[in-house]
């Protein structure tokens, strides 16, 4: 394979993932379903082909965790904070973990009738299975309204930052003891600390940052910040989300020093700026992510008829635990945000993170795809459900 058929294969790949974003903006179906779409079909054609290629297990990863980063952030530059939104942040946090709890519940019972594995490991395997995927809800709730849409994107984000924070604490300690949950309470302490710090001396570069090149340094200040404290298990997610919220409220800040000292002319139109960069780059690493994630796939693995039943049971467990959720923190109709809770980029990240001597032959990756694609269908159909219901309303 010559260099520019490669190019040719990349770019072709960019202009599909654009084009399945406005098919999903007038479908309602999700531009993630059709991307694993294409990357089955990619995998038919190569083998028909007979075409040579890598193992893209290998940096599925790290493209996986760079876009996770770059979504997460996306988010957060977009939420404008106000004392009148600490219902609907308490209502989200709320509603992240009670559903987060439950459904690794729930899942972690349904994993040990599968395997009938010792409980620690059936908890570590259920985690991946019950984090809601921000990746794939944040751009779904693009077409909800403003109230939805913010719940959405705090509930998402918050559900990734608790189920790293649950796995972690669940691949660390094979039981539950009081200096377990005291290494808990001094990684969460830590990673909030460093946060503050990280959002200050953020700040103080771009005011000073001359250069006409600035934003991609941000970004990978940011990367690099998240990537020491994942190394050392803390869950950075908390620091991309809180760094995003602050930059894009630190105007809001009334105190004459800190205005005086960190606030600059061009700060508007820099935030701006960095919510661009970071939404074309988070859209070129989902493309990719989903493309090969679908690639690597064999979908006949799913002809087997336990893993279809199995999957079944968890997609009615994790829709069922959010309903009965929903009605008690989230005033109002529950549709569409209860069909907003997609397993995707964070799930597949979990599930490779899995130490050898935790995975389980029975819950494999025809196991997750079955999964991140039926919580993708079920969005995608309650989406549209949901949409002419309120058509027919307004009619």
């Amino acid at each position: 394979m010559t260099t520019y058929t490669i190019l040719i294969i990349l770019s072709g790949l960019v202009i599909f993932s654009y084009l399945f974003d406005l098919v999903a903006s007038k479908t309602k179906i999700p531009s993630v379903l059709l991307l694993l779409l294409l990357g089955i079909g990619l995998r038919f054609l190569v083998g028909y082909l007979k075409i040579q290629t890598f193992n893209f297990l290998s940096i599925l990863p790290t493209l996986g965790t760079v876009g996770l980063i770059l979504i997460v952030f996306e988010g957060s530059l977009e939420l404008k904070y106000d004392a009148a939104k600490n219902k609907v942040i308490r209502s989200a946090f709320l509603s992240a973990l009670t559903i987060l709890l439950g459904t690794v519940t729930i899942i972690t019972l349904i994993i040990y009738q599968i395997s009938h594995r010792d409980l620690h490991s059936c908890i570590a395997n259920a985690i991946p299975f019950s984090v809601i995927s921000s990746a794939i809800a944040i751009p779904s709730a693009a077409a909800l309204g403003k109230q939805d849409r913010e719940f959405v994107i705090y509930e998402s984000s918050f559900s990734d930052i608790l189920g790293i924070i649950i796995f972690n604490f669940a691949i660390a300690n094979h039981s539950i003891t009081t200096s377990a949950f005291i290494g808990l309470g001094l990684s969460t302490f830590l990673i909030i600390l460093l946060s503050a710090i990280a959002c200050i001396v953020l700040l103080y570069i771009m005011g000073k940052l001359i250069h006409h090149i600035k934003f991609f340094l941000i970004i990978s200040i940011l990367i690099l910040v998240y990537a020491v404290g994942q190394s050392y298990h803390l869950s950075s997610l908390v620091l991309i989300l809180s760094t995003g919220l602050f930059l894009n409220n630190a105007d809001t800040i009334k105190n004459i020093w800190f205005r005086t000292t960190f606030l600059y002319k061009n700060l508007t139109a820099d935030l701006a700026q960095l919510y661009q960069l970071s939404a074309e780059s988070a859209f070129i690493l989902r493309t990719f992510f989903f493309v090969i994630f679908g690639f690597t796939m064999d979908i006949y693995e799913l002809n087997n008829l336990p893993v279809l039943a199995n999957g079944v049971f968890i997609l009615l467990a994790i829709f069922l635990i959010r309903l009965a959720v929903l009605k008690v923190f989230k005033s109002g109709n529950a549709a569409p945000i209860l069909y907003l809770a997609p397993r995707g980029l964070i799930s597949v990240l979990l599930y490779f993170n899995l130490p050898a001597s935790l995975k389980m032959p029975e819950v494999g990756t025809s196991f997750l795809f079955l999964v991140v694609l039926g919580t993708s269908i079920i969005m995608t159909l309650g989406l549209t459900l949901s949409k002419r219901k309120l058509d027919e309303q307004l009619a």
